[in-house]
């Protein structure tokens, strides 16, 4: 009895220490996450007062999204200004684990009517080098697309960026060393009104760092030590799509190819759907969305525009006849009210091709957005060709040569920029005659439709003989 009390005592002992040793595997497997701590850092900024702040807002968490994907060894942080709405702040903390910033705007002393919105809080960046818990920053502008991981730019010393313009760097992407002292330094130079040639970001970190252009480029050491001093970064690092368009594929002369910027024109950056085919690279940003945020906020507007549009095509076809005899029972049989129908004829038309534009999500698929574009506008134009009995051919012909066009740009055997120019201009002059010729029988279709209208008796009217007055 005693044997099988002390059997079962051991074993018991046995079972507690195995216990105890699975739980202070956990523990210290816990202890051990929470105490990883990085010394480096991916940054962006937020800030409110564009037309274009949501876009920049999804455009940041799918870098960011990508970022992560890499798997980089460093944090996440967004500089946001405090008038960023508390909603995006919490979804970039909680689903993209990100580490945000609440800031207050600085003045730009620079700002002037003509660059007000688009350049009025970019010095919100210099928030960058108050990130003293980090041992190097790399900031970043929103429209960059990661091609690969670049962990080894932590290594660059206390400013690095990238000459896209030959004399003048980008501040699309660059390297810094956070420094209270110089940050402290950048507010007073910012507050005396440093010079400053293009009143943003780039001009004034340009005047401070002056001497860049005669620094050397930046190779990492491969024992992975960091370097002091400021570098040039070789043009893989931040490389203009343009260069991208010019020759249609990758040929950078130094450096890998690890990061494409777009730094066109504000309504061309890549998550607009109206940018692609006139950007290539486009694409390739959406798919790198696709792989991270995906589409979910745009899908239920789609939904909705596509079923309106499909509602519309309906209720035009069923109702054409009483649509016609209310747009031509008109008292007046005037030149000018025939030339003002004329004219609201052409603006309908306009208006198919112009309303579903500005209805679309800015940020869907351009695949997505331009079919909803030819969809609604046929949608739209359905109403005029039913309404006014006009020519379904002509009318539509405009969206037909908006297809071809995305066809012509979209195809992949270019072999270069200049021979897709060519392509599209030779397009473009075939189909001119097209499109003339195509208003040109609208308006006799037209013209047609009310002289018929207008020489024919409405119903319930009789048209009395010549002679009836002569004789009675």
């Amino acid at each position: 009895m005693g044997n099988i009390r002390s059997s079962g005592l051991a074993s018991l002992q046995f079972l507690l220490l195995v216990i105890a040793i699975f739980a202070a595997a956990t523990i210290q497997s816990v202890i051990s996450e929470e105490k990883i701590v990085h010394r480096h850092a991916y940054v962006s900024m937020m800030y409110m007062g564009t037309p274009r702040d949501y876009e920049f807002y999804v455009a940041t968490r799918v870098m960011l999204r990508s970022l992560a994907r890499l798997q980089v060894d460093a944090d996440l942080v967004v500089i946001a200004s405090v008038d960023v709405p508390i909603r995006w702040v919490r979804t970039l903390e909680e689903e993209d684990g990100v580490k945000v910033m609440r800031v207050e705007n600085l003045h730009n002393p620079y700002q002037t009517e003509r660059n007000y919105d688009r350049f009025r809080l970019t010095m919100n960046k210099l928030y960058a080098w108050s990130l003293v818990k980090y041992d190097r920053v790399v900031m970043l502008d929103s429209d960059n697309l990661f091609l690969q991981k670049t962990d080894e730019l932590f290594q660059c010393g206390k400013f690095c960026a990238v000459f896209i313009n030959p004399c003048i760097f980008h501040t699309g992407l660059f390297v810094l060393q956070p420094s209270m002292e110089v940050f402290k330094h950048m507010i007073h130079e910012l507050e005396i009104g440093r010079e400053n040639p293009d009143g943003a970001d780039q001009g004034f970190l340009v005047s401070y760092f002056p001497d860049l252009l005669d620094r050397p480029l930046f190779h990492p050491p491969p024992n992975g030590t960091k370097l002091e001093g400021t570098y040039r970064l070789p043009l893989g690092y931040q490389m203009d799509a343009s260069y991208y368009y010019l020759k249609l594929r990758w040929s950078i002369p130094c450096g890998p190819n690890s990061v494409v910027t777009f730094p066109s024109v504000p309504w061309l950056k890549p998550w607009y759907w109206w940018a692609w085919p006139v950007l290539p690279l486009g694409l390739q940003w959406h798919e790198q969305r696709r792989q991270t945020l995906g589409y979910s906020a745009e899908v239920p507007m789609v939904l909705i525009l596509s079923a309106m549009y499909i509602g519309v095509m309906a209720l035009t076809r069923l109702a054409r006849p009483n649509l016609s005899k209310f747009c031509y029972r008109k008292p007046d049989k005037s030149l000018s009210l025939q030339t003002g129908f004329k004219m609201a004829v052409m603006w309908s038309i306009l208006a198919a091709y112009t309303i579903p534009f500005f209805v679309i999500p800015r940020t869907v698929h351009p695949l997505v957005g331009w079919t909803l574009y030819l969809f609604g506008s046929s949608a739209l134009a359905s109403v005029a060709i039913n309404s006014f009995q006009l020519a379904p051919l002509a009318v539509l012909f405009p969206a037909i040569g908006i297809a071809g066009t995305l066809f012509v740009m979209a195809c992949p055997w270019y072999h270069d920029g200049v021979v897709r120019a060519l392509a599209v201009f030779a397009y473009a002059f075939c189909c001119a005659p097209i499109l003339w010729a195509s208003l040109a029988k609208i308006m006799s279709s037209l013209q047609v439709s009310l002289e018929k209208e207008f020489s024919l008796p409405r119903t319930g009217e009789s048209q009395q003989p010549s002679g009836f007055s002569k004789l009675y």
